[in-house]
């Protein structure tokens, strides 16, 4: 006889092998269609995001029918919020980089429950990387100290608290690129400010959260998901030894 709570961990197994494979398939799908040299630049870009969330919606609400669902190129079906458990997807995290043949974007599927994202997967697929909520470990620093931030925009207080920590400043393009590059020991922190979607950190963050990260609002707020407006103002999310020093630092630049 399986108990109660046996039987949630059970699907939550379950789910977790679910995302992983979703990510995995549409990463390689990319792949291909990147390699098929047949667009380039926008076109490509546009294609890779129509094709991988074909994929991801389809198979998602195959699988799993009676759950919410949320993606950055699909219409927001409002219904989700009127459900506990809703997948929350990026089909292609980092598009310009994708496009521009770049190795830093990826892949992001999450299943949150309650609005806390508990299971995740984030491809990266140009890496032949796949990393998962349930197997995520947290590597040794291995790098001169480095807070990750936005390609294309880095924002005010980012400067401020690298130069306040004497840390340096590390551009990277997708979300999940990034977090992950924090879990691999390549940088203490992920600090975004400006705003993002839901689909952008929900699947890091429930790697990030997993491996012993701390992931919060720049201000040390709990981020919820699955709410009525999907953008969120702010994210950081940083190795714990270095949490309450980015705190302070933040404040400090303000």
């Amino acid at each position: 006889m399986i108990s109660a709570r046996s039987g949630l961990i059970l699907a939550l197994v379950n789910d977790i092998d679910l995302a992983a494979s979703l990510a995995d398939v549409a990463g390689r799908v990319l792949l291909d269609l990147r390699r098929c040299n047949l667009l380039t630049g926008k076109a490509l870009g546009e294609a890779g995001d129509q094709t991988a969330n074909a994929f991801l919606v389809r198979a998602i609400r195959h699988q799993r029918p009676d759950d919410g669902l949320l993606s950055e190129e699909s219409a927001d079906d409002k219904a989700r919020l009127e459900k506990r458990r809703v997948w929350i997807i990026d089909p292609l995290d980092g598009t310009r980089e994708y496009s521009e043949g770049r190795d830093d974007w990826a892949v992001h599927v999450a299943l949150a429950i309650d609005g806390e994202p508990v299971v995740g997967a984030v491809a990266e697929p140009a890496r032949g990387t796949l990393w998962r909520s349930d197997k995520a470990t947290l590597a040794d620093l291995h790098k001169k100290p480095g807070i990750l931030v936005s390609r294309s925009r880095a924002p005010e207080c980012a400067i401020k608290t690298c130069a306040k920590l004497d840390v340096e400043m590390l551009p990277m393009g997708s979300a999940g690129a990034k977090t992950m590059a924090v879990l691999r020991g390549d940088a203490i922190a992920y600090l975004h400010a400006g705003g993002q979607y839901e689909w952008d950190s929900a699947a890091p963050v429930a790697i990030a959260k997993a491996a012993g990260l701390n992931a919060t609002t720049l201000d040390g707020r709990p981020l919820v998901y699955n709410q009525p407006e999907s953008w969120m103002p702010d994210l950081l999310v940083s190795r714990p030894e270095w949490t309450e020093r980015l705190h302070g630092a933040l404040h400090l630049a303000a």
